[in-house]
């Protein structure tokens, strides 16, 4: 599933040693040459983990951003963006084995930092995830409380990464088939909609192959580190100072094992599990399980406010007001537009952020009392942002199939999630169906690396990640944490959102503060690392809480589109 996820179509992500790993075994080589970049072998002590040609082509692509610069301007009108914020461009090789051959333009943005000059710091880049996440938007939060300490030290840097929005965009669908409503979301699919999403899988695959050609392999998670490490060149920085969420951890992580001579300051924030053997068939199957969990929260909690919503005195009364819903919606969609299907996407947004449960829970208790207009405002797809939604899908899935080896044989996949549904019905099948086409990708498979760096080769990362994350289970973060020597690891207790950087809770906010102003963790301040649990959300308003306490959600908090 896309773990960039607020709006649209909510697609999954990452399981158990339990259930078949992928076909195909872990290697530190790429099936187009893998890794790349300065410094790869130096980090990883691994012998081929770039190859000559595309070590060499990073460094003359980023010797010739650094060189141009970037001419920052007034934003095109797409861009949707205020006027305090400029925009340009930074040519990236399609193929960094081949520098010299065609380039792809990325588009970037910035907010130039607020204080005086002497207390500038540099730029600060965001990956908000996916992959197929747009960043275009993170200078507005400059704006935002919870970010003006770093704006006034920081150039606010959002990129769009390759294949997404105006960055040689991806599409493999026509936008209006991709978001067509509405449609089922059988939790127990029989073997002819089984072979319908087979079908549907396998063209979906040749539309990416056909609007992909050649380039379609170059996108990949690799290049997307390498990209990274131009931009960085282009912005005229000797060292990066970045900020992931989600997929963005990935991303950030295979940076700093590329590039750790380059590397100043890193948060990674709701973290990806790196484990090779997981990126990312397993992966997406632990998403799966994990959003079963949060989807209980959810159905708890407004068992506990039964007083204001009316939808059951028990997590399984509140199921079942759930499911007659979804009886409805699949006799009569709700405004023509809500099925079954739209229904779930709706309620799994609520299970990526807390501040989203009392609307959810409110326009379910609407609907079923015979007013369905709350409903549809929060579960109908909205066809002006039909060509994002399948660009970003696109660029998804393109990312994650090239990335690593997927099942090939249906059978595989039929049998781990017919045995995985039976524990976690709610997602399953969804995130089968967003991920199939992988088992029909026609460019060749990448193996992922293994990620790991010896205490003292990087700065200290500081990774940020709630206990209770459903789209990117908790222990990805201690994979990570494990992995990456000399990482501070804040744990947000009894939480849930995804995506906790800049959000309502203080006590994160607190420690990143530190840390990207005065380069402190945790550990040396002597702070300990989370804190006391909090409870669920009041049933009016978002989610306030401390470390361990959940601080509400989005990406970042206050600039996602609300719930």
């Amino acid at each position: 599933m896309s773990v960039r996820m607020w709006r649209g179509a909510v697609g999954s992500l990452v399981l158990s040693a339990l259930l078949a790993a992928p076909a195909g075994g872990t290697t530190l080589l790429g099936a187009t040459g893998a890794a790349g970049g300065s410094g790869a072998t130096a980090a990883t002590g691994v012998p081929g983990a770039a190859t000559p040609l595309e070590d060499a082509g990073v460094r003359r692509a980023a010797a010739r951003a650094r060189t141009a610069g970037i001419s920052f301007g007034p934003c095109p009108a797409v861009e949707r963006l205020p006027a305090y914020v400029q925009c340009g461009t930074v040519d990236v090789p399609v193929d960094y084995a081949k520098p010299l051959d065609r380039q792809v333009p990325l588009t970037v943005s910035r907010v130039k930092a607020g204080g005086p000059a002497t207390a500038r710091q540099g730029s600060l880049i965001y990956n908000p995830g996916g992959p197929g996440g747009s960043a275009m938007y993170f200078p507005k939060a400059s704006q935002w409380p919870e970010w003006k300490r770093i704006a006034q030290a920081y150039d606010l840097i959002g990129y769009a990464p390759r294949g997404v929005g105006r960055s040689a965009p991806l599409s493999c669908q026509d936008p209006a088939d991709f978001t067509k409503a509405p449609t089922q979301a059988p939790t127990s699919p029989s073997e002819s909609y089984k072979q319908e999403r087979i079908a549907r899988a396998k063209a979906y695959a040749r539309g990416c192959a056909r609007s992909g050609g050649t380039d379609l392999r170059h996108l990949n998670s690799l290049n997307n580190a390498r990209d990274l490490e131009v931009l960085r060149a282009a912005l005229g920085e000797e060292e990066l100072t970045f900020v992931g969420s989600s997929y963005g951890t990935y991303l950030g992580a295979l940076y700093a094992v590329l590039f750790p001579g380059h590397v100043r300051r890193m948060v990674l924030d709701s973290v990806v599990d790196p484990s090779p053997d997981k990126i990312w068939y397993r992966n997406n199957l632990e998403q799966s399980l994990a959003f079963e969990s949060r989807w209980a929260d959810f159905r708890a909690w407004v068992a506990r406010h039964h007083a204001v919503y009316g939808l059951g005195r028990t997590a399984a009364e509140v199921q079942h007001s759930y499911e007659l819903a979804r009886a409805r919606v699949a006799h009569e969609p709700a405004g023509g537009k809500v099925g079954p299907e739209q229904l779930r996407s709706a309620f799994l947004r609520a299970a990526y952020f807390d501040d989203y449960w009392p609307r959810r829970a409110a326009a379910l208790a609407k609907y079923l009392k015979g007013d369905p207009n709350d409903l549809i405002a929060v579960a109908a797809p909205d066809p002006a942002e039909a060509p994002e939604e399948e660009n970003g899908n696109a660029v998804y899935t393109a990312v994650e199939c090239n990335d690593a080896p997927w099942p090939t044989d249906w059978k595989v996949w039929d049998r781990d999630n017919t045995a995985l549904a039976r524990r976690a019905p709610f997602e399953t099948w969804a995130n089968v169906w967003m991920n199939l086409p992988c088992a029909y990708w026609p460019a060749p498979r990448q193996q992922p690396l293994d990620l790991r760096t010896a205490p003292g080769v990087l700065p200290p990362l500081l990774i940020l990640a709630a206990e209770r994350d459903a789209a990117t289970p908790y222990t990805g973060a201690l994979e990570l944490h494990r992995r990456l020597g000399g990482s501070v690891l804040v744990t947000e207790r009894d939480a849930g959102s995804h995506g906790i950087v800049g959000g309502a809770n203080t006590c994160v906010n607190g420690h990143v503060d530190a840390y990207l102003l005065e380069g402190r963790t945790p550990r040396e301040g002597g702070t300990p690392v989370g804190g006391a649990g909090r409870g669920r959300p009041p049933p009016h308003r978002p989610a306030v809480g401390w470390c361990g306490g959940g601080g509400g959600g989005g990406v970042i908090a206050g600039l996602a589109p609300g719930g």
